[in-house]
């Protein structure tokens, strides 16, 4: 017989919940695991597996593997998959012409039998077993491969399991919109609603096995591939160039699912492939030789790649996060290319339309969109967050593209005996002077960030990690024409830095641990 949720530590929500859980969850593992915590009165740990439900947010889902409502695990998936589907089929009159893509990247937790493989297709269970057509990539892919199969085949709506850069208990759900852009709000509230309204599992929920002989399953990997390199090579400027170069590149994945790839990428723009990271080449949900599979972590994270840089005489690593929608790159120590006011500089000495959003593409894609239906061509957006958007063909952060288009860069300026710190030595010292800054940064409620500046030039933006519990911030240091003693102004800018760390952030006070790396 099963316990039922009733013990003495137990408050009447986490009593409807198990009981709930017990009813309705069909992996052995996840169930196995909340009756014994049940058996155990285990109520602290009932409480953190049970206490919320996750919140869909514009971001999606993302939390750790494990059993419970407050978890990624089969049921949950279900009951957001459901949700989702009601939500969409209130939206759309034509979903079950135009149908969805489901893809996933290579995360796995074998004690709770979730994998993003596993995730996927409960998904694409639900959505055939109302009949609605799905797009199920057979295999892992970069993230941006879903929002580009969402606008390339003129579907509804897309659906990426990944978390990312997160630690490898972690998974995550990430929902675009029939434009190709992630979702902003009111839809995850209306998606949110809709998945309240559907907990329960729908009768072929959990026999995922029925979707592989349906007529609605189709499988678009080779398809999509091949039309997103036929796209890449659009932006292709200097092939000449690219055949000739001797330019040297490390490439690593982080245990993810970029490098086929950025191989591929590379091919199509006839560069000579990079040199791979061979321990880091393959997906491996342990990201085994890497404690935070996060290229922002630095040095940490890239030790091979900087090891495989010096045999090689490699001059630039190029790093991917493991689902390959972010990218970073060394010059010759490791910074992180991020976001700065200098491109608002450029884009009104050039000429250029700009505009600042907040913070993620979620806001860039959708504004994106709009500037493009009003007849506008879209040229770039990038975040902070080493995300960028250089091939508007779809309206999300590629870490693919960015690779080749980033070395295409590097074999240009080669070729005119420049590296890519001269370059952007050269353009930090040209004379950007445009007047007066009258920009309005855009604000809102939901969105934990704040932007300082200072009377020396200095900006500082800080912000809470979406997914992470972590602080971040970056600094930047503008200063007018003619005052550009390099040495001096990193010595200020450090200044700056630290001072934002003692006296805004007061580690010891709050109990703050900085970077571990």
């Amino acid at each position: 017989c099963l316990p039922c949720g009733s013990g003495a530590g137990m408050d009447a929500r986490l009593d409807l919940e198990t009981t709930r859980w017990l009813l309705w969850d069909k992996n052995p593992l996840t169930l196995e695991l909340v009756k014994q915590l049940i058996v155990e009165d285990n109520t602290e740990e009932l409480q953190k597996c049970f206490g919320a439900q996750m919140e869909f947010g514009t971001a999606g889902l993302r939390a750790a593997m494990r059993a419970g409502i407050s978890r990624m695990n089969d049921l949950t998936i279900i009951q957001t998959t459901q949700g989702f589907c009601r939500y969409l089929e209130k939206q759309f009159s034509d979903l079950k012409q135009r149908g969805v893509v489901i893809s996933f990247d290579a995360r796995a937790h074998p004690s709770s039998g979730g994998s993003s493989k596993r995730f996927a297709r409960l998904a694409a269970t639900t959505f055939i077993s109302r009949g609605i057509p799905v797009h199920l990539f057979n295999d892992v892919t970069p993230t941006p491969f879903v929002p580009y199969a969402v606008s390339h085949l003129k579907l509804c709506a897309g659906i990426m399991v990944t978390a990312s850069h997160n630690p490898k208990q972690d998974n995550g759900y990430k929902v675009y919109w029939d434009n190709g852009a992630q979702i902003i709000s009111p839809h995850n509230k209306g998606i949110s609603q809709a998945i309240e309204e559907n907990l329960e599992p729908w009768p072929q929920a959990w026999n995922d096995s029925f979707v592989d002989g349906s007529s609605l399953l189709h499988n678009p990997s080779a398809s999509v591939s091949k039309d997103y390199f036929e796209d890449l090579t659009k932006y292709c400027f200097h092939r000449s160039v690219n055949r000739e170069s001797q330019v040297k590149f490390v490439h690593t994945s982080v245990h993810g699912v970029g490098h086929d790839f950025v191989q591929s990428a590379f091919k199509a723009f006839d560069l000579v492939p990079p040199e791979v990271v061979a321990e880091q080449k393959d997906p491996d949900p342990e990201f085994p030789v890497v404690k935070y599979p996060n290229p922002e972590e630095g040095k940490g994270v890239s030790t091979l790649s900087f090891a495989l840089a010096d045999k090689t005489k490699a001059k630039i690593v190029l790093a991917n996060d493991p689902d390959a929608n972010r990218l970073a790159q060394n010059r010759g120590e490791w910074r992180i290319t991020v976001s700065s006011k200098i491109l608002r500089a450029i884009a009104l000495k050039e000429g250029f339309h700009f505009e600042e959003t907040l913070t993620g593409f979620k806001w860039m894609g959708n504004r994106a969109k709009q500037l493009i239906d009003q007849g506008k061509t879209v040229l770039f957006a990038f975040e902070e967050a080493i995300g960028y958007m250089c091939c508007p063909f779809f309206l999300d952060k590629d870490g693919v593209s960015a690779a080749v288009i980033r070395a295409e860069l590097a074999s240009f300026l080669a070729s005119k005996n420049l590296s890519l710190s001269q370059q952007l030595q050269a353009i930090y010292v040209e004379d950007l002077t445009t007047g007066y800054d009258d920009t309005v940064l855009p604000t809102s409620k939901s969105s934990q960030m704040i932007t300082f500046t200072f009377a020396n030039g200095g900006a500082a933006t800080m912000r809470t990690s979406r997914t992470e519990p972590k602080i971040k911030y970056y600094a930047e240091l503008c200063v007018p024409p003619g005052n550009s003693d390099p040495e001096q102004l990193k010595k200020e800018l450090n200044e700056l830095v630290n001072a934002i760390e003692v006296h805004f952030f007061q580690p010891q006070k709050y109990k703050l641990q900085p970077k571990a790396e």
